[in-house]
């Protein structure tokens, strides 16, 4: 169903300028989109609109000229950087006479393109078929369609019926074998917290490097381009941040603006990764003129799936393609270490970055001291599966004490599992920080 053309097709671009922020989009990062898609790009159409069109999404008469540019450059497909509704496509590929893809369908697209593991090639077509859902008419306008009724209905509809059904059956089956991969991966997170190593997640924007810092840090050689989604798939690796210290090292699919909902959905399992990391490291195209906004889209992205209450190292990147900029640390609110300047490519400020994470992981882990009642005993099966407790009595009343070390992530997420409740354990006459 989504095997793509075997060459590399002509398109035509069209980027759109709104003054509102939502419909507002990058158009040198569409044009990047495309080049990573494998399109020839024959002619870019631009223009200003206030509000987008409910026919077109642009006006007639900038359709008619794109129409035009179709038949000129004999192009396969018109791209949209924008997301376009189901109505909206139908219109353009009747006027244009040839597909249609919206900003959505191209991220789509390129996904497909870049995963290689089976989880990831199951997520990619959960996200596409719930795109596909709204659309599957397009593919039936050739089949003559009657009102419904007795005796009235035609071959496209009941074609369309019969597509609907099995895509609702796919998708059923997709997401059971998610939900298995899911369990799979958190006995995996489980198995790590075993080891008692703390893991550290590469965040950021598409194309900040990260692929590039994590074959830098950790001496591999997973796949790194300077293309946007080079990486889909997680991939964790053993790291000594210095002498008798070690960590885990997690490479996760960069974020992009205005992800896709369906995307964030089917990759869940994925995001996960940055959700149970100890301290997460922003990297961060320093070279990029749109590298504040990035910034803003990357910890959207972060607050949608959770994970903005992590400790965040930004880790400023391609210092190389920069004039008179040499690697440092900088402190942040607190006066701690909290972004450094390096670069992936050249090996320059690997030590400080390490050294940053060290400190880091030191001061984000806590000793405390907790009562378990018998009753509570569930929060002690939590902990153990956690591999956090140090020392655990036996109370006079049942009770249990334990002595527990533990990173404040971990304990961020076992207060908002247990609503708080787990707080009350504390005694707080032992604590110590």
């Amino acid at each position: 169903m989504f095997e793509r053309h075997a060459g590399g097709e002509n398109a035509v671009l069209v980027h759109i300028d709104f003054p509102d922020a939502q419909n507002k989009e990058d158009k040198d990062e569409f044009i990047d989109l495309a080049i990573s898609a494998g399109l020839q790009i024959k002619e870019i159409v631009g223009g200003s609109r206030q509000t987008p069109h409910p026919r077109y999404f642009i006006g007639s008469g900038k359709a008619e000229e794109i129409a035009q540019h179709v038949k000129d450059k004999e192009a396969d497909v018109v791209l949209f950087n924008h997301r376009l509704s189901p109505a909206q496509e139908r219109n353009l590929e009747r006027l244009v006479e040839c597909r249609v893809i919206d900003r959505t369908g191209l991220i789509l697209d390129i996904f497909a393109q870049r995963a290689q593991t089976h989880e990831g090639k199951l997520q990619v077509e959960l996200a596409q078929l719930n795109h596909l859902s709204t659309r599957l008419i397009r593919g039936w306008t050739h089949l003559e369609r009657q009102k419904g009724g007795i005796g009235l209905r035609g071959p496209g509809e009941t074609q369309l019926e019969t597509d609907r059904r099995l895509l609702r059956e796919r998708i059923k089956t997709i997401r059971k074998r998610l939900e298995k991969v899911e369990k799979q991966r958190e006995q995996s997170r489980r198995s790590r917290k075993r080891g008692n190593l703390p893991t550290v997640a590469l965040v950021g924007y598409t194309n900040a490097g990260k692929s590039t810092l994590f074959n830098r840090i950790t001496e591999s050689t997973v796949y790194a381009a300077d293309q946007l989604f080079a990486t889909l798939d997680p991939t964790h690796r053993n790291i000594e941040l210095v002498p008798g210290q070690q960590a885990i090292l997690s490479d996760t699919v960069g974020f992009i603006r205005h992800l896709p909902h369906d995307l964030v959905a089917a990759f869940k399992a994925t995001l996960q990764e940055s959700r149970q990391a100890d301290i997460l490291l922003h990297v961060i195209d320093a070279s990029d003129e749109r590298k504040d906004d990035n910034i803003e889209q990357v910890y959207d992205v972060l607050e949608a799936i959770g994970a903005r209450d992590i400790k965040t190292v930004e880790v400023y990147n391609k210092i190389d393609a920069m004039e008179e900029v040499v690697s440092k640390v900088e402190p942040g609110i607190d006066d701690e270490p909290d972004r450094v300047w390096v670069s992936a490519k050249t090996g320059e400020g690997m030590e400080l970055l390490c050294q940053t994470i060290s400190h880091q992981l030191d001061i984000q882990w806590q000793q405390l001291c907790l009562r378990i009642v018998p009753r509570d005993l569930g929060l002690r099966s939590e902990l153990h599966d956690l591999n956090v407790i140090e020392s655990e009595n036996v109370e006079n009343d049942g009770s249990f004490k334990l002595q527990i070390r533990i990173s404040q992530a971990d304990w961020r997420r076992l207060v908002r599992k247990t609503e708080g409740h787990i707080e009350k354990c504390v005694l707080e006459e032992d604590r110590e920080d």
